[in-house]
């Protein structure tokens, strides 16, 4: 098995690192450019900023502390957000990022991740998608003796209108307030045909909750792609990281909220995973 990847996760709002539940009841947590370095001094093996804002003005500044973070970290950096043209991409690409991430603009226009791929590598293309469970199909299993939890409220009376999903997982946008039609597992899919090289999946019902990332999707998924799954949404233990891979097939996984809190460093994670014989990179 090869090393896995323990990666954090730090949403941007302005210059300033937030974090809530489901995306909403947003509180500050301090300043992206010293969480990351503290987060790789400790042992990440990437660091994502993932822009949470809706304004020019402040992907701008996003753009700025990336420059800034970039010039001393040494370990990948992945911006997402608010990208939705190629140009976007090389923006964010030459303010340092490694990988840039795309969720609700290659929902509107897939095209954008095989634009992205033909001009940067499909290596530097992470097709984030974010997933809720559909009320109207409930997946007939879980993983392990794991329950699904219960489904949010639909999007706006949305997923109550639109035509059940196949895999029982639709994909939503916009901070998971937004339904769209899509699979979440056919869509996955489309993402790599289109020239995506890794996959960023995030279950909404899951997203601050610290109740464990949702097993059942992160293997349907892992088993439909053949490019890395990253689990996103859910950590709450060690024991959470070890069963999104062991369990759900993932190749790495994100952790944001816990690391944010100080209840566990990721240098403390990785001995952890390291003990359930994962292997995963050494600590510097």
């Amino acid at each position: 098995m090869l090393a896995r990847r323990v990666i954090a996760c730090l949403d941007v709002r302005g210059d300033r690192v937030v974090k809530g539940h489901r995306f909403v009841d947003l509180r500050d947590v301090g300043d992206p450019v010293a969480l990351a370095l503290r987060y790789e001094a400790q042992g990440a093996d990437e660091i994502v900023f993932l822009d949470i804002s809706a304004t020019p003005d402040e992907r701008a500044s996003l753009l700025d502390v990336a420059r800034r973070t970039a010039e001393r970290l040494f370990v990948p950096l992945t911006i997402g957000g608010g990208i939705r043209t190629s140009d976007d991409a090389a923006r964010a690409l030459r303010a340092g990022a490694d990988k840039i991430s795309i969720n609700s603009a290659s929902v509107a226009r897939p095209e954008l991740l095989s634009e992205c791929a033909a001009r940067f590598g499909a290596q530097c293309v992470v097709a984030s998608i974010d997933a809720r469970r559909d009320p109207a199909r409930e997946p007939e299993h879980g993983l392990n003796g794991q329950h699904p939890p219960r489904p949010g409220e639909p999007d706006d009376g949305e997923s109550a209108v639109r035509p059940p999903t196949t895999s029982g997982w639709r994909v939503v946008t916009h901070g998971g307030r937004t339904a769209t039609d899509l699979d979440a597992v056919a869509w996955a899919r489309e993402c790599i045909a289109r020239g995506a090289g890794e996959i960023l999946l995030t279950s909404i019902d899951r997203d601050g909750a610290r109740s464990g990332y949702d097993l059942p999707l992160t293997r349907a998924i892992a088993d439909a792609v053949s490019v890395p799954v990253i689990a996103s949404g859910g950590a709450g233990s060690a024991s959470d990281l070890s069963d999104a891979i062991r369990i759900g097939g993932a190749d790495a996984v994100l952790v944001a909220g816990i690391l944010h809190d100080g209840l566990v460093t990721i240098a403390e994670l990785k001995l952890a995973l390291a003990r359930d014989a994962i292997p995963v990179r050494r600590v510097a």
